[in-house]
């Protein structure tokens, strides 16, 4: 999570800057998906596992792959969409 115009780290109460499969307490859906949530304010305490905390302007979101599967470097694997919620 990056803040422009300098696209620094974005300062945030839980001192939380990415989330990956080693972020503590991540809670996956019974379906194996996953819900980040990207916003300034908590999502609250039973989703707060899956908060990326985002400045109140602009932000720009980095996905790093490390060892990616095959679809990821042919690709024809394609990143979800953020949504607003």
């Amino acid at each position: 999570m990056y803040q422009p115009p300098e696209f620094y780290l974005v300062a945030n109460p839980i001192n939380r800057y990415s989330i990956g499969d080693r972020t503590p307490g991540l809670t996956y859906n019974p379906d194996g998906s996953l819900d980040i949530y990207f916003q300034k304010d908590s999502p609250g305490p039973e989703k707060e596992s899956n908060w990326l905390p985002a400045p109140a302007g602009p932000f720009r979101v980095a996905m790093r792959m490390y060892q990616p599967r095959e679809a990821a470097l042919d690709g024809t694997y394609v990143l979800p969409p953020i949504r607003r919620g």
